[in-house]
């Protein structure tokens, strides 16, 4: 199945069932209103969205109409839980050999997290309105499953069967305010502004055999102010699967209906001790922070700079047929106005 929120007035919007080829979509708030409703009450009304699914893919359904991307805020507006890890050891590798710093050996064996802020998400075609491009700019192209109700100390073989959805992850993150952060000791907070996610949210099944291990075998496209920038395989050299970060998660607390695990940046190593980029003919990357590094260990210093207002970022997965899976997030990163210092 695939989901989709409208903006509405409300906090939550109004959840619309989507064709697989997200041409229709419909509204069904007899069975559920918000995407949420659908979550908490996943066993009670599974069966009921998916023969509407059904319908609505075989040109049946009463009331669709043709889906608008442009409509639609992140499937979920807002979350009580959106934990990010850093499943591709990869990015993590590269960013400390880039300031020469030797990686823990526990980092192939035990996934980093941290907890984002999830109260107020941006929709998949928001401006990234920002104050100041000193604070370093940069998109982070990730995937990200949504739970139902997870167990605390869930055991990674059973973590898995608690994913119910999956989506793409615009990680807004501001690479100027993360070494002062970390250097405190506590963590990102100012750093990790509000992230934007994929217009759609579909069910595992949706991607055939391209789910498997609990991991995506396809590649994440990143395109960045109108050019190929990243093409990534969101399947390779992901360390960690989602169903170990889902029970990484839940070691010590139980995750409630609709909990948000992101994968981190994807990131292939490509066989070398660098990545390449596209234009060199390699897959590139799913954020500027990692050629920059690449650039470092290279050449010495980064050339390569962060996002600029009016600056794009287009993330999107096509399955064999070319045809997108969960819509496109499209953004422009924009001057906030309403900063004040």
């Amino acid at each position: 199945m695939k989901f989709a929120t409208y903006r509405n007035g409300t906090r939550d919007g109004q959840l619309m069932v989507v064709s697989r080829d997200l041409r229709k979509a419909v509204a069904v708030p007899a069975i559920a209103a918000t995407l949420q409703e659908v979550l908490d009450d996943w066993d009670d009304v599974s069966a009921q969205l998916q023969a509407v699914y059904d319908q609505l893919n075989s040109g049946q359904a009463v009331d669709a109409e043709d889906f608008n991307e442009q409509l639609c805020e992140s499937p979920l507006p807002r979350a009580y839980q959106w934990a990010d890890g850093s499943a591709y050891v990869n990015h993590v590798e590269l960013v400390r050999k880039a300031r020469n710093a030797e990686m823990p050996p526990s980092f192939w064996e035990d996934p980093l997290m941290y907890q984002g802020g999830s109260d107020d998400f941006l929709g998949p075609k928001d401006d990234i309105e920002m104050a100041s491009t000193e604070w370093g700019i940069d998109f982070e192209g990730e995937i990200a499953v949504i739970t139902d109700d997870v167990p605390m100390g869930v055991s990674e073989a059973e973590a898995g069967d608690h994913i119910r959805l999956l989506m793409l992850v615009n990680d807004v993150s501001l690479r100027g305010l993360i070494p002062n952060e970390l250097g405190k000791g506590f963590g990102f907070f100012q750093s990790k502004p509000s992230s934007a996610f994929s217009p759609v949210a579909v069910t595992p099944d949706e991607l055939g055999d391209k789910w498997r291990e609990h991991k995506v075998h396809l590649p994440l496209l990143s395109t960045y102010n109108q050019k190929p920038f990243g093409k990534p395989n969101a399947g390779e050299d992901m360390t960690f699967s989602f169903a170990r970060l889902v029970a990484h998660a839940a070691k010590t607390r139980h995750l409630g209906a609709g909990a948000i695990i992101g994968s981190g940046t994807v990131s292939n190593k490509q066989g070398t001790d660098h990545g390449t980029s596209i234009d060199e003919g390699g897959v590139g990357y799913s954020c500027i922070a990692e050629i920059r590094m690449i650039e470092t260990i290279r050449d010495g210093k980064p050339t390569t700079a962060f996002m600029n207002f009016d600056d794009t970022i287009k993330l999107e997965m096509l399955d064999e047929n070319g045809e997108s899976i969960f819509g496109s997030i499209d953004q422009r990163v924009v001057k906030y106005a309403g900063y004040q210092s």
